[in-house]
Formats: C-alpha cells, structure tokens, sequence
C-alpha cells in the first residue's frame, strides 16, 4: 500500500484507519503529506478500500508479489489464500463439527491465534512457536494456510524467504490426543518469553458422554486461565462422517 505524496494534502484522515499505526506524517518538498511505513504495513486494505477514507484517492496498491502478497493474504479478509481458496486465517471451525466431524472424542484441537490490530505479528515469531512444538512430534493442520508457509511441517521450519514478512494475525493449528495437551500447553508457555506479539490459544473439544470437558482442567494445570466457551450443533447439516 503506498501513498501518492503529489495527491496528499496531509489532512491525515487516513491515520487512525491503520490498525498497526503504520501510517505517518512526513515533511516532503516542503509541505507535510503521510506515509506508509512499508515494514510495518500488513497491506490488510483498511486505508484504501475497507474505509475509502482518501478525500483525494491518494492511497493505491501497487500489484503485490510474493513474498510480500502473503500479508494480505492474512490480513485482508476479503482476500481468499491461494492455497485453501478460503477466506480468514484458520480451518473449519467447531461450529461445524456436526458435519466434518474433525474433532472426535478423545482428542483436542489447539489453535494458537498469534498477532492481533494494534500489535500484527511477524512469521519469523509464528516459526519460532511452530518449531517449539513441533519438538513434540505433533503434526499441523494441513489445511490451514500458515501450513503451505513451512518448508518442512516435521520441523516447523518455515520458508527463509517469509521470514521478514508481517501479517495482522495468523493461526498455528494441530490436533492430538487430550493425554498430550498438558505437554503441548508447557511448551507454548515456554516459547511466549520469546516472540514479541500477542497470542490467544484455544482449545477445542467434544464434550464427553457424561457432560464433561476435561480440557479447561488441564489449562488450569499447566497455568493457563481459561475463559469456557461452548457452541451448540443443533444438528441440522448432513453429517459427512460416521461416528467410531
């Protein structure tokens, strides 16, 4: 995202629609204009077409290349990833679990949402949570989008070449076996001393047979506070699985 500094006329409207305060005000050939800081933007469109905010259309988007096109990718969630063809950061949700059947009882969906508006985060600090708990032997959801990002999923090694690239949020995703989950949370607290972003991290799961969600207990062990959520399937979608 750029700024034609002939158009500008400095009014800095644009400034509080950037949600990673990339945009600034410069002294330019003798009269102040804005500018975009191009290391700190996440190319998420908020300036530009999410808020058509330009009095004078002075903020364009140039073709992106990749690397640099993955932040939008992220970012923009009018922008589908090429991989998944999907809008948003993440995989089927719980919400659907009465359908896909991806959450079977027994196991537990981590999702370690990492980067937030305000603060975004950088893929070399997604790599650094991804090669702490790939340590572990767990594998990654492969239908997520940061999936197609690593260079060898084993390790979470992600590709050197977006490394220095930033996005608004991106989500770590993987699911295992609820005996593992006290493990997997030690490593994650571990790692958070060293990345310098925010994170969420959630847990899914089925509740059992006898009511209980044996997850939140196991947070509370490894010294998370979790905040309980639920979301009912009224089952109204034909199931695409047989339950075991």
């Amino acid at each position: 995202m750029l700024i034609d500094k002939e158009k500008c006329i400095g009014c800095d409207e644009c400034h509080p629609y950037c949600p990673v305060g990339a945009i600034r005000a410069v002294e330019w050939e003798g009269k102040s204009v804005s500018e975009i800081d191009q290391v700190a933007c996440v190319e998420c469109g908020c300036c530009f077409e999410r808020s058509g905010v330009c009095p004078v259309d002075a903020i364009y988007m140039p073709k992106l290349e990749w690397p640099r096109a993955i932040r939008e990718y992220f970012s923009n969630p009018n922008v589908k990833h090429p991989s998944t063809t999907g809008h948003g950061r993440g995989t089927e949700e719980m919400k659907t679990n009465d359908v896909t059947g991806r959450f079977t009882l027994g196991f537990v969906g981590v999702a370690v949402e990492m980067g937030r508006p305000g603060v975004g985060t950088s893929l070399r600090d997604m790599q650094t949570v991804a090669m702490a708990i790939a340590k572990l032997g767990v594998e990654f959801e492969s239908q997520n989008p940061v999936a197609e990002l690593m260079a060898d999923p084993k390790t979470g090694k992600f590709d050197d070449r977006v490394l220095d690239e930033r996005v608004l949020s991106a989500i770590l995703e993987l699911k295992i076996p609820l005996e593992r989950l006290k493990e997997v949370l030690a490593a994650v607290k571990e790692v958070s001393t060293k990345i310098d972003t925010a994170f969420s991290l959630d847990l899914i799961s089925r509740v059992d047979p006898d009511g209980s969600t044996p997850a939140p207990a196991i947070a509370e062990e490894a010294g998370f506070t979790p905040r309980p959520n639920t979301k009912t399937n009224v089952g109204l979608g034909r199931p695409l699985f047989k339950e075991a």
